[in-house]
């Protein structure tokens, strides 16, 4: 799995700006936001109310091949 619960928002925007549309589509506001670099992907699901695991499979399959 290349995305685990611990990596920061800000760090896959980042290396990965196309994961930008998978946050924008499970309305996290992530994008441009401070926080985003000191908030993981677990810190940001908890804090928006988003299944940690569904979110996480989406970042995966966005992934190209």
């Amino acid at each position: 799995m290349p995305f685990r619960s611990d990596d920061l928002v800000d760090d896959i925007m980042r290396t990965a700006p196309h994961t930008i549309r998978v946050f924008l589509a499970f309305r996290l506001a992530c994008v441009g936001c401070p926080i985003a670099t000191f908030h993981t992907v677990e810190d940001a699901c908890r804090e928006h109310g988003i299944d940690r695991d569904k979110f996480l499979a989406a970042l995966c399959d966005c992934v190209p091949a």
